[in-house]
């Protein structure tokens, strides 16, 4: 592959209880490798926070692609970054970074083989830390198709998907993103919280962070 790609995606969320919910937007990610950041990526991923992080698992990469949301005016958020290490040309394991709206992270790995991960972080205000999610994470090739389901109490009550198609990266392609999409990490933020604020007004009750866990 070229040293980055870019995907114009559509995002969806479904929330199945306590009350149904679904949200889609439309924006563009970038993929690229780790050694060979593009400059808007750059600080967005970082190669030996990776291998530091890998390590502690007893793994190492080669190469390591990373999908995500590019700066903005050095601005960026990202709910969901994934990152694909390589050894040898194969696949050793992805790790899903998931970060929520106020400030915190948490890691996923997961090796070939295993696709389910305990929930670890407080994401959402209505959401006990409770559960496990089940991940779909091939590495995109023309196609981007991306699942995220969290799991609980024998059933699915949230659920997330990306799905996107790759466009030029040229010149052009990166303006024609850039103009559709113009603050895109900035943007995505607005619309978690706004979409909180209204599952708020539907009567969802706020679980602490500090019960929530």
């Amino acid at each position: 592959m070229t040293a980055a790609a870019l995907y114009e995606s559509t995002i969806t969320h479904v929330r199945a209880a306590p009350v149904r919910n679904v949200f889609r937007y439309r924006s563009c990610l970038w993929l690229a490798d780790l050694d060979a950041l593009p400059r808007r990526l750059r600080g967005v991923g970082d190669r030996a926070d990776l291998d530091r992080y890998l390590a502690g698992h007893g793994l190492a990469a080669d190469r390591i692609l990373m999908l995500a949301h590019a700066k903005t005016f050095g601005y960026v958020f990202n709910p969901l970054t994934v990152f694909w290490c390589l050894r040898e040309g194969g696949l050793i394991c992805a790790v899903a970074e998931v970060r929520n709206t106020y400030g915190g992270a948490h890691r996923h790995l997961l090796e070939p083989g295993r696709n389910e991960t305990p929930k670890e972080l407080y994401v959402s205000p209505f959401n006990k830390v409770e559960g496990f999610y089940r991940l779909s994470l091939p590495i995109p090739d023309e196609r981007l198709a991306l699942t995220v389901t969290l799991h609980r109490d024998g059933h699915p009550p949230f659920a997330a998907s990306v799905r996107g198609r790759r466009v030029p990266y040229g010149r052009a392609g990166r303006i024609r993103m850039a103009a559709r999409y113009p603050l895109a990490p900035m943007v995505t933020r607005l619309r978690i919280q706004r979409q909180g604020v209204g599952l708020y007004l539907r009567g969802l009750r706020v679980v602490s962070r500090e019960a929530g866990r």
